[in-house]
């Protein structure tokens, strides 16, 4: 009896973080050795704490040997930030150079002190994203969860961030990494605003209706570059050009032109291809072994591509947290359980 009261206490919980209506009343948690319990009247163990990384000998301490990650941070996607983290600091050579900068779109209690609880000393800091500043720009798209305003805040990033931060990595939610972050950090832009992984056998066109391609005018818009997919969930960003180059208001002039004729189908993908494909610093594929998800209707299983992996991307519809817990979890799922903090009775270690 005991069990399942626990347990459907446990789905109560992450029910009601999922639709954020969760609001604390009192400051107070309940904790165990390397458990979180939250809220107190609930009982329910929710992340584990995460062990402490500390740097290796030849780290440095200065500010240029900070390495900056922003990531959306919402209670929806707070079980894959979790994962992320966990992923960046476990294989990192340097893990207290690494400064997280989440982006947010309310004052969430839950969500900030699971942070502060699941990594007591993780350098981060919450940027608020005003809704309002997109809203009015977005376009109804094939998937309701693309929809979503903070889905957007990646185009304003340069403008959220401290003025001294020069160059910034943008991860999604939904990715773990196993290879040392430093790697990708120390990615050569050139001359280019932005960096990453490109997919040139992908078939460019689909991304774009009809009315794009018929359209004289707009079909000129990649005259003099040879574009190419490209995914922006994992981003290498030089800040500076991006803010010098006015490269927010470029796309949000996409989307403007996307309210008047529907010239895309997906939410914030396009207006950056529109803007930036093929003008951008190219990265190896094993930085983002994107699509594990499946796609944006129906997000059946995929296969692991060939080649090596430093990123796994559960871009498209389905999450590996969901899948695993309704025990059908695709077979690539089960490289993502190992960094689940989430005190789960179905697939995470007893304590």
């Amino acid at each position: 009896m005991a069990f399942w009261t626990s347990h459907l206490l446990g789905l109560l919980f992450f029910f009601l973080l999922i639709i954020n209506q969760i609001s604390f009343i009192t400051t107070t948690t309940t904790t165990r050795v390397g458990v979180i319990l939250k809220p107190t009247y609930l009982h329910v163990s929710v992340f584990r704490e995460a062990p402490a990384f500390r740097n290796g000998r030849d780290c440095g301490s200065s500010a240029a040997d900070r390495i900056h990650v922003a990531m959306t941070l919402d209670a929806n996607y707070l079980r894959g930030t979790m994962a992320a983290v966990l992923s960046i600091l476990q294989h990192s050579t340097c893990p207290e150079d690494v400064m997280f900068h989440f982006l947010c779109v309310r004052h969430e209690p839950v969500v900030f002190s699971s942070i502060k609880s699941t990594f007591p000393y993780l350098n981060f800091k919450l940027y608020k994203f005003d809704v309002h500043r997109v809203r009015g720009l977005i376009s109804k798209s094939i998937r309701q969860a693309l929809d979503q305003p903070l889905n957007y805040a990646r185009i304003y990033l340069p403008d959220l961030i401290p003025i001294d931060v020069k160059r910034v990595i943008y991860l999604d939610s939904d990715i773990v990494i196993v290879d040392d972050i430093v790697k990708l950090w120390q990615v050569d832009l050139g001359d280019k605003v932005l960096a990453a992984p490109e997919y040139c056998q992908a078939n460019f066109t689909t991304y774009f209706t009809d009315t794009f391609w018929d359209d004289s005018e707009l079909a000129k818009t990649f005259h003099g570059r040879k574009p190419c997919y490209f995914n922006t969930g994992v981003m290498i960003v030089d800040v500076d050009k991006w803010r010098c180059g006015n490269y927010t208001q470029k796309v949000e002039d996409w989307m403007v032109i996307q309210k008047q004729k529907r010239i895309y189908h997906l939410g914030s993908l396009p207006p950056f291809l529109l803007t930036l494909a093929g003008d951008i610093t190219p990265v190896d594929h094993r930085w983002n072994q994107h699509g594990l998800g499946g796609d944006n209707i129906e997000g059946k299983c995929r296969s692991l591509h060939p080649g090596p992996i430093s990123l796994l991307h559960w871009s498209g519809k389905g999450k590996p947290w969901l899948r695993l817990d309704s025990r059908k979890p695709c077979t690539v799922d089960h490289l993502w359980a190992p960094y689940d903090l989430y005190r789960s009775s179905r697939h995470s270690f007893d304590e």
